[in-house]
């Protein structure tokens, strides 16, 4: 085995947040890599998603050099801006977890990661369909001209439905899924956003508001599964947000767009094989209520190019091949936290979806919050992305 740089590229599928972190990570550490990305530039980066970074993953960019480049925005708030039963009731977390943890629109993120990593000199490919072959022995991508680009390894960070996941056979991976029984009307609207977060617990059902950008926000309903859009009318979003903050909105903007999401998790086990890894939500999913998507993708996207960097450095593959074993424990322990956030916090509110018994827990555990500090100690640490018992090494 030949140690040094790479003489093939990595190959990175997916432009978003996993990929292009991932790009970046090794174009700074001199590891050729190219990044495929099936849809346009300008799809990309107006892309509208989750725009919270965790403390943990703030760190992840200092410790390349990238935070001040690709971060920016503004510190999270130490606090949860519940509203219960129409009342407002913040609830305060632990201060010392949350003073790196940054809002930045995802949007954001990625056209600054595009940025950095074109000026670093990246190869960037948009409008690029590509399919994966040969993931154990000899690595590569077809593009959709037939032509081959053959790699050392490859990133799938194409999401759940991707090239990546397709070229796996079934035979060789697991998937464990949950479904929560409802789904979240997910409105953007031209609204800016009064307060960092506003989440309502409410007889009626979950809402929330938080601000894309200082003009937008992205609201949430909870709804029913077989709800569809032509459900909710305008005029019908909008008075039931009301309901279920307990006040009027201080603005009704337009409507840009409206989707039903059946809220879900999913982990793919394992996320590696042969020579395809798996980041992101080609691996695993989150519901939107934990804020762990984007940030568990971005520690993927850490834990890989650190592999990567060990083996091109050492000729070591012993943490590539712990890369599935490391992160699956990370993941399924995300996965315990927001199953249980996303269970209290809707319960709360709406005892018709699973009864009166387990309304009350929730509001039991809910409750706990605000005069349990070790109950709030670990909610913080969650919610900073700083939590790591079930991590060894």
């Amino acid at each position: 085995m030949t140690t040094g740089k790479a003489n093939r590229p990595v190959l990175v599928v997916g432009a978003g947040v996993a990929g292009l972190a991932l790009g970046n990570f090794l174009l700074r550490e001199g590891i050729a890599c190219v990044v495929f990305e099936r849809r346009g530039r300008e799809y990309v980066e107006r892309r509208q998603r989750a725009g919270v970074i965790d403390t943990r993953a703030t760190r992840v960019f200092r410790k390349r050099g990238l935070e001040d480049r690709v971060v920016g925005g503004i510190p999270v708030e130490p606090s949860l801006g519940f509203r219960v039963d129409g009342q407002p009731r913040p609830l305060a977390l632990s201060v010392e977890e949350h003073r790196e943890g940054r809002l930045c629109p995802q949007q954001v993120l990625v056209r600054n990661l595009i940025t950095a990593f074109e000026e670093g000199g990246g190869d960037l490919r948009f409008d690029t369909e590509v399919s994966v072959e040969d993931i154990d022995e000899r690595p590569r991508v077809r593009l959709g001209d037939g032509s081959i680009v053959e790699g050392d390894f490859i990133a799938g960070c194409d999401g759940n439905h991707g090239a990546s996941r397709a070229a796996v056979p079934e035979h060789r991976i697991t998937r464990h899924t949950h479904e929560y029984g409802y789904a979240w009307l997910v409105v953007l609207a031209d609204v800016p956003a009064t307060h960092q977060t506003v989440m309502a617990i409410h007889r009626r059902g979950f809402a929330a508001q938080f601000g894309r950008g200082p003009r937008a926000s992205r609201f949430y309903l909870q709804c029913p599964l077989d709800d569809t859009t032509e459900d909710w009318p305008d005029e019908r979003i909008w008075s039931e947000l009301e309901t279920r903050f307990g006040e009027p909105l201080a603005t009704r903007g337009a409507i840009v767009e409206k989707q039903l999401l059946p809220l879900r998790g999913e982990v793919l086990s394992p996320m590696s094989h042969g020579k395809l890894h798996l980041l992101g939500d080609a691996a695993h999913i989150v519901p939107p209520m934990s804020a762990k998507g984007m940030n568990l993708a971005l520690h993927d996207a850490d834990v890989f190019a650190d592999a990567l960097i060990h083996y091109y450095e050492k000729g070591d593959t012993g943490p590539l091949d712990a890369y599935s074993d490391n992160r699956l424990r990370e993941v399924w322990n995300y996965q315990a936290f927001a199953t249980w956030f996303t269970d209290t916090v809707h319960d709360a509110g709406d005892p018709s979806y699973r009864g009166e018994f387990r309304h009350r827990v929730a509001r039991a555990d809910f409750d706990r919050l605000y005069t349990s500090a070790t109950a709030n100690r670990l909610l913080s640490e969650f919610v900073a992305g700083l939590n790591r018992a079930a991590i060894s090494g």
